[in-house]
């Protein structure tokens, strides 16, 4: 039944685990010693994709889970594949300049908004499913 919004949710922690390994890779490239944070502007992109994909994700999955719970899995699921597509050009885009961030973070942003509408309206119409009998 939540197969597919499974594997979403497995995809997207796989992403975001290869973004969290990107930093370490540029620490090491950039030379870049914990705990600074700050330094070589290439390095300072890549940490800037992990923290934002680490903002955005704790948004995004609860989302994906009500919405699919709420509304449907496989629409859920579609949605949180397109997270995960935009999640990956945002990061491309940020590793190379920063000013070519703004077509994933968009696309992903309206993934995110559209399962937060569709979980809202879903959750609304079970509450007055379930309480019309007393109307």
């Amino acid at each position: 039944m939540f197969l597919y919004p499974s594997l979403v949710t497995v995809l997207a922690l796989l992403m975001y685990l290869v973004i969290t390994a990107n930093v370490g890779r540029a620490r090491f490239k950039y030379k870049i010693q914990p705990p600074a944070m700050t330094g070589d502007p290439n390095f300072e992109r890549v940490v800037r994709v992990q923290q934002n994909t680490l903002e955005q994700i704790v948004f995004f999955l609860p989302l994906l889970w009500l919405f699919s719970y709420y509304v449907s899995p496989l629409w859920g699921a579609i949605l949180g594949g397109v997270w995960i597509i935009a999640r990956i050009l945002f990061a491309w885009g940020y590793y190379k300049e920063a000013s070519k961030r703004a077509l994933g973070f968009g696309l992903s942003t309206l993934a995110s908004l559209s399962l937060l509408g569709g979980s809202l309206v879903g959750l609304v119409l079970k509450l007055i499913e379930q309480y019309r009998p007393l109307f």
